[in-house]
């Protein structure tokens, strides 16, 4: 087993015990004992239930150890979605856990919608908008769904309750990576 597999199960080990631990109990910071858990970073983790989305939560930027990110975001997921009710002790164990850490966001200059459609880089971007107050941001993983890129744009912009075809020059966008894990 080469290195990234191996941080890839733990950091799926380690979303899966946020899981599966008590509800009402939010997580809380711990020393890790690897080094490159201790490092800030951000990430999502997606959970899946037969191939339906059951909570997806996440940080964009870094700001805490990578390993208390994806416990939290885990726990986080499971129950405190709002677009879900809390995960039942029945539907843990069948839970489908994907981790995704996130790269730094990087700006992307564009004067025009169609300008910021053609820099995307569909299967490979993760995306942030931001306009006065309002953001939202789409996984790489999203481009599966939505691979067009003015669709994808459209979808973001209502995320962040904006017009499909929302454009002003305070329009805020940068992009982002990913290494997943499942």
């Amino acid at each position: 087993m080469d290195e990234q597999d191996r941080r890839g199960r733990l950091l799926v080990g380690l979303a899966r015990s946020a899981i599966m631990a008590d509800p009402g109990v939010r997580p809380s910071a711990r020393a890790w004992d690897e080094e490159w858990l201790r490092v800030a970073a951000a990430s999502f983790v997606t959970l899946r239930d037969a191939g339906e989305l059951r909570g997806c939560i996440g940080t964009v930027d870094a700001h805490r150890a990578l390993g208390d990110d994806v416990v939290a975001n885990a726990h986080s997921a499971a129950y405190r979605d709002p677009r879900f009710p809390p995960v039942a002790s029945h539907e843990r164990e069948r839970l489908d856990v994907e981790v995704s850490v996130l790269s730094p966001r990087a700006p992307i200059a564009a004067a025009s919608e169609s300008a910021l459609a053609q820099a995307l880089r569909p299967g490979i971007d993760g995306l942030v908008i931001e306009y006065e107050g309002l953001r939202a941001t789409f996984l790489p993983q999203v481009w599966e769904s939505l691979p067009d890129p003015f669709e994808f744009l459209a979808e973001l912009k209502r995320k962040a309750r904006l017009p499909a075809r929302f454009w002003h020059p305070d329009l805020r966008v940068s992009r982002y990576t990913v290494e997943k894990y499942r």
